[in-house]
Order: structure tokens, then C-alpha cells, then sequence
């Protein structure tokens, strides 16, 4: 990365900013006299996001394309959130579909713990009822994390949000049964 600093004896100056996406945050060095539009491009390969479906928000206000960093008052060290327009990510994968299927990975790991009590329960080993109700918790985030996702005019996304549900109920069902089955 390069430093901080005057660039070749004009007015600009290399500035890092923290971009927040998904969780992560990414550093960009970039001149404080782009544009916003030309950050959006820098962007693009390291979110999946086309430029036109990215919105930049900087101390609650979103920038606009045209003008520049500095003119936005986006000094070195700031954090901007990157904010993703539905279905305009690259590689055909909406954000969306993304989404869901960070639920589904979560997913997965908890259905590994019900797969455990299972064991136990059918080996006559005693579960604390405290482990049924923390799980079926957890589940129960996931369920909410699906229902926050918007999915609307995106039929993939919503035949996978619909499956994931499908998935949660059945293993909170199953829960519930090894729970009866554990007193």
C-alpha cells in the first residue's frame, strides 16, 4: 500500500478509507480528488457489486458520483458503508441469494449440534434441556435473519429463502422431539 501523502508535487493526497460490506471491512487508498464514481469502480472486483448498484454512505448522507472525495469532506481514516442494490451483483448471484445462503451455512454448523443430541439421546445419555432451548434459539435468529432478507421479484431467492425455512422448522421440530423423548 502506498503512504499517506503529497503525490508528484500537486494538491492531492493518497487517503485510506475503511469500506463496510457485508461484515468486512475493506481498505481503499485512492486520491481525494476522485470521484465517488471512480471509488464505486475500485470497489466493484472486491465486492461483486456492479458500480451502478452500490451506495456509498458517508456520516449519514449517500455520496454522489460526481462529485469529489474531497468536496465530500471524506478525509483519510473515514468509514464508509457500502450498501448493495438488489440483484445487481455480478456473476448472475443477487445479494439476496448471498444472503440466504450465509443463513444456510449457519445453518449447517447448528444442524451438526442436533445431529449430536441425537446420538446422545439415543444412546439413553441425559441432555440438559438448557442445550434444546439455546438451539432452538439459535434457530430462531436464523428464521428472523430470513425473514429480514428481501427477495421481492427475485424467484430464486425466494424458492431458496422458502427451502431454508422449510429446513429450520424441521430441525426445531426435531428438537421438540428428542426434547419429549429426553425427559
Amino acid at each position: 500500500m502506498e503512504k499517506e501523502g503529497k503525490s508528484d508535487g500537486d494538491n492531492r493526497s493518497t487517503i485510506t478509507l475503511n469500506v463496510k460490506f457485508n461484515g468486512r471491512s475493506i481498505p481503499v487508498e485512492i486520491s481525494d480528488e476522485s470521484t465517488v464514481k471512480h471509488l464505486k469502480s475500485l470497489l466493484q472486483p472486491l465486492t461483486n457489486v456492479l458500480s451502478r448498484g452500490q451506495k456509498l454512505i458517508f456520516k449519514g448522507k449517500v455520496l454522489v458520483d460526481e462529485m469529489t472525495l474531497k468536496s465530500s469532506k471524506v478525509v483519510n481514516g473515514a468509514k464508509i458503508m457500502l450498501m448493495a442494490s438488489q440483484g445487481l451483483h455480478q456473476g448472475g448471484t443477487s445479494v439476496s441469494c448471498e444472503a440466504i445462503a450465509r443463513v444456510r451455512l449457519e445453518v449447517d454448523k447448528l444442524s451438526h449440534k442436533v445431529e449430536a443430541i441425537e446420538e446422545a439421546v439415543q444412546r439413553g445419555t441425559r441432555v440438559e434441556d438448557r442445550e434444546f432451548v439455546v438451539l432452538t434459539e439459535l434457530f430462531m435468529v436464523q428464521l428472523l435473519t430470513l425473514d429480514s432478507i428481501e427477495a421481492e421479484g427475485e424467484e430464486e431467492a425466494r424458492t431458496q429463502r422458502r427451502k431454508e425455512v422449510h429446513r429450520i422448522q424441521s430441525f426445531v421440530d426435531m428438537l421438540d422431539d428428542l426434547k419429549s423423548r429426553n425427559s
